[in-house]
Formats: structure tokens, C-alpha cells, sequence
């Protein structure tokens, strides 16, 4: 296990579009916050906003990131061939995807600890003089706050996890990317099509996009379709089933 993760390390290390889409992801989730931030104003006692939402507003198009981060892990290799290279060298499959797991989340987990950290450090900044105050209802340094951006940072993990699994499965970046896309953000399109409040409250549920947007909620808990925490239940289920299926795909099939 230690030489097929030292391999992945230098994979990963030494390709500079994994570097680049992590600065994007960075930059994006911050700008996009900013925005959103600027935008936001508090004229009531509680006025109906959610300032960890408000302020991690960019995670959401940050996971269509990570996403490619974790389908170019592998699907780069089968797209060039040397995916046969590798299982070579790795011969244990299982082996090679967990490695390749680790090489992927490692990287994801630090940009994002530095986009949801600057994302929440700006909010911090901005919000207060846009009415967000404990005179109306807010306390910016809450543990529901922290426990937001904890969430933050799993959810982009485990998205890029999604899409290694999605990836592994498919062996092909251009549809693995389309398959990975199609999981996010069709589930809420679905829902808002739905007329019945029950069937769209289930399909909110069982979607890794709206379940993540639940994990980032600090206030109206209860009248979302899942508690922060089964909401990150639900994004690591997602991402633990693509990673399974991937797993069994990766042995059944030669490169």
C-alpha cells in the first residue's frame, strides 16, 4: 500500500491541472461569496437569511470542481493508456483505487479548508455591517458556524470521492464528468418539476446537492428536508456507493 500511495502522491503532485483546478476551486468559492455577501442585507430581528449559506454560497459551484478533480485522477490514465501502466506496477485493484482515493481527497480536503476558511473569514467581515448582528439573531462565531464549515469542507471532499468512483465505473473522463454533473444537479431540477410537497421533499433528500446544502444550514433546521449531519450522511453515502461500484467494476473488467 505505501509504494501504490507514494506513486499516486507524485501523480498528483507533478500534474499541474490538478493544481490549477484546486486554485480555481479556491478562488471560485471565495469570489462567489463575496458576491453573495455583498448583495445580503438583514432589515429584521432573524430576516429569514442564513448567514453560513449566505457565506459558503461558492461551495456550491466549487463541487462541480472537485468533481473533475477526482474523475482526472483515473480517468486521465484510461484516456492515454496508462491505466494498463499502472495496474501493472499495482496489480491489486483495490489497492490502486484506495490509493488513488487518498491521492485525491488529500488535495481537495486542503483547498478546501482554504476556501471555506477565506469564504467564512469574508463573511465575518461583510455581514455584520449589512445588519447581521446579535441585535438581529445572528452570532457569527456560533459552533453552528464552525459546524457549517466543517460540512463545507467534507462535502468537497467527498464530492471529489464521487467522482473517482463515477470515473472508475464509467472509464471515460467526458462521461464520467456528465454522469457526476447529472448526480448534483438534476435531483433539485427534478424537485422543483414535482407538484406534490411530499414526493419533492423525498427527492430532496435522496439528492447529494440538496443534502449538502442542508449540512451548511445554521438556521430553519427544522423545516429542511434533512438535519445538517444526515445531510452529510447522505453526501458520504453517495460518494462510498460510486466508490464501491468503481471498486467492482476496476476488478471485473481488464484495462
Amino acid at each position: 500500500m505505501r509504494r501504490a500511495l507514494r506513486a499516486e502522491w507524485v501523480k498528483t503532485l507533478s500534474d499541474p491541472g490538478t493544481a490549477w483546478l484546486l486554485a480555481a476551486m479556491v478562488t471560485l468559492s471565495v469570489a462567489v461569496s463575496a458576491v453573495s455577501l455583498a448583495a445580503s442585507r438583514c432589515q429584521g430581528a432573524g430576516c429569514g437569511q442564513d448567514p453560513a449559506r449566505i457565506s459558503l454560497t461558492g461551495v456550491y459551484l466549487a463541487q462541480a470542481i472537485a468533481a473533475l478533480v477526482g474523475v482526472l485522477a483515473i480517468g486521465g490514465e484510461y484516456g492515454t493508456g496508462m491505466i494498463r501502466v499502472t495496474l501493472a506496477a499495482i496489480p491489486r485493484r483495490n489497492r490502486l483505487l484506495a490509493a488513488k482515493a487518498i491521492a485525491a481527497a488529500g488535495p481537495v480536503l486542503a483547498a478546501s479548508v482554504l476556501a471555506v476558511a477565506a469564504a467564512m473569514l469574508t463573511g465575518r467581515l461583510i455581514l455584520p455591517g449589512h445588519g447581521f448582528t446579535p441585535a438581529t439573531g445572528f452570532d457569527l462565531s456560533a459552533a453552528a458556524m464552525w459546524r457549517a464549515s466543517l460540512c463545507a469542507v467534507l462535502d468537497l471532499t467527498l464530492i471529489a470521492l464521487l467522482g473517482l468512483g463515477v470515473a472508475t465505473a464509467v472509464r471515460d473522463s467526458a462521461v464520467a464528468i456528465g454522469v457526476v454533473l447529472g448526480i448534483l444537479y438534476l435531483f433539485p431540477v427534478a424537485a422543483g418539476l414535482v407538484a406534490d410537497p411530499a414526493v419533492q421533499r423525498h427527492i430532496e433528500q435522496a439528492g447529494p446537492l440538496s443534502a449538502s446544502l442542508d449540512s451548511m444550514a445554521t438556521t430553519g433546521l427544522r423545516g429542511l428536508p434533512l438535519t445538517p449531519w444526515q445531510g452529510l450522511g447522505v453526501v458520504a453515502a453517495w460518494a462510498a456507493a460510486a466508490l464501491i461500484t468503481g471498486g467492482v467494476v476496476l476488478r471485473a473488467r481488464d484495462a
